[in-house]
């Protein structure tokens, strides 16, 4: 086997389950649990993969804060056993992981070699579970990205779509600054970096950022959002958007509010540009498969 790929259950995990080779495999929770080293272990003898793509992931953002002990096991202690399992086999690591590992606090976009300063819980567990990676395995990249959306799960597109057609007007964030990225994007970046690494050769490892452009708050991804879907005929009218700040709309786990990540090392060194989420936006609304 070149490629095997665990979390094919989420967002990101789906795109890739479906853009797989017949010498590749994928894996859903249910299938492989990435807290038991045992049962990573074995996956690992039984498919033997030259490179190993790691979408499993606790991304409950708010309930990581009611339950750390979940999220830590699985995006801190789970990443750990995963580097370690390679680390052992000489398998090459691609791990997912978030711009929640930075506290949003800077001026300017992200770059990978900015030090990490979590506000919650589930940015601690995914900074965690990166330290854990550089720790045990020298032949790992990690992928920062963020706002991810697409056909599968729960994301703040298919939420919108559903309030659209619920309710006739919206408060929503204006002050959290990122970039939206399309699953597919990412989907497609990971798998083409897992091959490259497949064919041989040396191989930059570390950590890069991968992340949609142009930069936009929540409140203006909602109105592209709405206009899309309007063109697309998933809405029959758009709300009234009202912009309010972070401090209005309280929730358990803190938001950095620049959520912006540098992609400038990830051009120069993995030759991957920022995806236009506005063009895949429109691609996935007005795509049959898309259902809100």
């Amino acid at each position: 086997m070149s490629i095997l790929v665990l979390g094919a259950g989420g967002q990101v995990g789906r795109e890739i389950a479906g853009r797989l080779g017949e010498a590749d495999h994928a894996l859903t929770h249910s299938a492989l649990d990435i807290t038991r080293p045992d049962a990573i272990a074995r996956a690992l003898d039984r498919h033997h993969p030259k490179v190993l793509i790691n979408a499993a992931a606790y991304t409950a953002v708010d309930r990581a804060e009611a339950e750390p002990d979940r999220a830590e096991a699985i995006n801190r202690d789970g990443a750990a056993h995963l580097a370690t399992a390679c680390a052992q086999r000489g398998i090459a690591l691609l791990h997912l992981s978030t711009d929640y590992v930075f506290d949003g606090r800077a001026d300017a976009p992200y770059t990978p070699a900015d030090a990490v300063n979590p506000l919650g819980q589930y940015g601690r567990s995914k900074a965690a579970g990166e330290a854990a990676i550089r720790q045990a395995l020298p032949a790992h990249l990690i992928l920062r990205t963020s706002w991810v959306f697409g056909r599968h799960g729960g994301n703040f597109v298919k939420t919108m779509l559903r309030l659209a057609r619920d309710r006739d007007a919206l408060n929503i964030v204006d002050d959290q600054i990122g970039g939206p990225t399309p699953a597919a994007a990412i989907a497609e970046a990971l798998l083409g970096l897992a091959r490259t690494i497949v064919s041989g050769g040396a191989w930059p490892w570390g950590t890069y950022h991968y992340a949609g452009a142009p930069a936009v708050s929540w409140r203006g991804f909602a109105d592209v959002i709405f206009a899309e879907a309007l063109q697309a005929g998933l809405i029959s009218r758009a709300p009234q958007v009202r912009a309010i700040t972070t401090a209005e709309y309280p929730t358990p786990a803190l938001r950095p509010l620049n959520s912006q990540l540098d992609m400038r090392d990830t051009e120069a060194r993995l030759g991957l540009s920022p995806p236009d989420w506005q063009a895949a936006l429109q691609a996935l609304l007005r795509s049959p498969a898309f259902h809100a």
